[in-house]
């Protein structure tokens, strides 16, 4: 239910971030690293969790691994509210569809990691979408295939970092490491033309503000599922927001759907089905494995 909860809430955020116009999309993006950080601080605090915090900030490992990941998310979010405010909703969702197709491949480039024949025709078919896409709709996809790509670089450094950071202070040291660049975007927008913090309704307003909620809320949901729930549902799970994504782009805001990009988004769900079958089918048979081997011991427990 916890990871449900988040997949859900970030498959409505393009309806959010339509909600703040006609604030810009790096506006948005500042408020949402400096509100996250206030937040993050507020978190802590009543957790009374500051010296995990600090123990990180003595690993310079951990906080050089920190300091990439914040980079690879401000390139996520700042390509994500691009796309969602210049209507590219689809294409969005697009990215989040071929992320974990992404992952798998990283995972052979990076971790040298060897993939079953399933894995390898999955990615063939995927490439395959992305060229029917560039070729068909003649453009190339670029805002998918960097939120695809920059989210699955951060998995990665995640995963490098393993359960050494939690999730509230991996957001808050982000955010830390990115508040600079929030304030000169703040100081540079309000030079050219003004801020739009305070300036509309109070509904504007008061949505503005919650950015560091909306933003830390499902991050610290995904976090609580990721460590309860087995990576097989994980997996499945993932598909709720860029469905949600889709189709509000599709049926909700009217964005075009050439023939093209049908076909190309057809590729690309054939691909995580084969990919999703093939995770559950090694899962079990892993689980398989596992009970044969501890026999012994099961019996025993039963007797």
């Amino acid at each position: 239910m916890y990871a449900f909860a988040a997949y859900l809430l970030w498959g409505f955020l393009p309806l959010y971030f339509l909600a703040l116009a006609p604030t810009g999309a790096f506006e948005i993006v500042a408020w949402r690293i400096i509100l996250s950080l206030v937040f993050c601080a507020l978190l802590l605090t009543v957790t009374r969790t500051w010296p995990k915090l600090i123990a990180i900030l003595r690993n310079r490992r951990l906080v050089g691994w920190t300091i990439v990941a914040g980079a690879l998310i401000y390139v996520n979010w700042q390509t994500y509210l691009i796309g969602t405010l210049t209507g590219h909703v689809v294409e969005t969702s697009l990215g989040y569809f071929i992320n974990p197709i992404v992952t798998v491949l990283l995972g052979v480039v990076v971790l040298r990691e060897r993939l079953r024949i399933t894995q390898w025709i999955a990615i063939a078919i995927a490439a395959a979408a992305v060229l029917v896409i560039v070729i068909g709709y003649g453009a190339f996809p670029w805002i998918a295939l960097t939120l695809a790509f920059s989210f699955g670089f951060y998995g990665l450094v995640k995963k490098q970092i393993g359960p050494s950071v939690d999730a509230i202070s991996g957001l808050t040291l982000e955010s830390l490491w990115l508040a600079p660049v929030a304030a000169v975007q703040l100081i540079v927008i309000a030079a050219a033309g003004g801020l739009s913090m305070g300036q509309g309704s109070t509904l504007h307003t008061v949505l503005l503000l919650l950015a560091g909620v909306v933003t830390a809320v499902p991050l610290l949901l995904f976090a609580a599922g990721a460590r309860r729930a087995p990576l097989t549902l994980m997996g499945m799970l993932q598909f709720i927001a860029p469905i949600l994504q889709f189709i509000i782009g599709v049926w909700l805001l009217g964005e075009p759907m050439s023939l093209e990009r049908w076909i190309g988004f057809a590729l690309v769900w054939v691909a995580l089905i084969l990919l999703t079958v093939d995770s559950v089918v090694a899962a079990r048979r892993a689980r398989t494995s596992s009970r044969a081997d501890d026999g012994v011991s099961d019996v025993a427990e039963l007797t």
